[in-house]
């Protein structure tokens, strides 16, 4: 794909045929990220994470959408003394950060779903561009994180429904094996999916392919077959996978040239 810095092409051809752009945010208006394109989640969200998601981490200069996560001291407004809940027994918010996602504003079935960025490699720094299944809970929505990163290793992870969790189908590449100065480049990942495969890239390299089918197996309904997904692109902190950033210099930055949605022309 065309990773060019005039703005998306219309038409691209692959070995899987031609096609057609259908959506894209090239983060060319300078000030807060589209709000027809993104809403936002808030406060403390998943997975035991440090941050507290809000808006206006998220900044749109040059052509770049920043999400610069910072580390914060400031009261946590859910808290409450003697809970156990991890999103309310924290009595201070530490960092904080922005999670977009086009949720109930635009979702797609099938194509190739693009994003070239830079992100912070450094101790700490979850940043992920992943899809859930519109108007379905976890996991019954499925999940495709087409790139995630933590702990030194560059993942790309497609998520079969079982019960209350996910069985995954992850592939993982460590820096160093992607070669010095990795870190400091913009980079192409993305995901071309039809009724039969998903396909997930890295620079238009396959890292893995899962094939559709695969979730039939589990007992439950095929997210893959049957559903839109919306996109989500966050910078997360900590929490189960992500590490211990109290050392990191913040901020912990996630730099996006732009995210793009083809679907192949009739």
């Amino acid at each position: 794909m065309d990773a060019g810095a005039d703005g998306p092409p219309q038409t691209e051809i692959t070995d899987g045929g031609t096609w057609r752009l259908v959506w894209s945010d090239e983060f060319n208006v300078d000030g807060a990220p589209d709000p027809s394109n993104w809403g936002y989640e808030k406060g403390f969200v998943r997975n035991q994470e440090l941050q507290w998601y809000q808006p206006n981490n998220a900044t749109v200069a040059n052509g770049i959408m920043t999400i610069a996560a910072q580390k914060v001291s400031m009261p946590n407004p859910n808290y409450v003394a003697g809970s156990s809940d991890w999103k309310t027994n924290r009595q201070t918010i530490s960092y904080t950060s922005t999670s977009m996602t086009t949720s109930g504003k635009h979702d797609w079935q099938y194509g190739r779903f693009e994003m070239r960025a830079k992100i912070d490699t450094r101790q700490g720094a979850w940043p992920a561009f992943w899809i859930l299944g519109s108007g379905t809970a976890w996991p019954q929505s499925g999940e495709v994180d087409i790139m995630e990163y933590y702990a030194n290793k560059v993942l790309a992870n497609v998520c079969t429904p079982a019960g209350s969790n996910c069985t995954w189908d992850s592939i993982n590449q460590s820096l160093s094996s992607l070669g010095s100065g990795w870190s400091n480049n913009f980079h192409i990942w993305a995901m071309e999916w039809d009724a039969t495969h998903i396909d997930l890239y890295l620079d238009d390299k396959l890292v893995n392919t899962y094939a559709v089918s695969t979730a039939n197996a589990s007992g439950q309904t095929n997210p893959y077959d049957n559903k839109k997904f919306y996109i989500l692109v966050n910078l997360a902190l900590g929490g189960t996978n992500g590490g211990d950033p109290s050392g990191t210099t913040f901020p912990i930055t996630y730099e996006v040239d732009y995210v793009r949605v083809y679907q192949k022309a009739n």
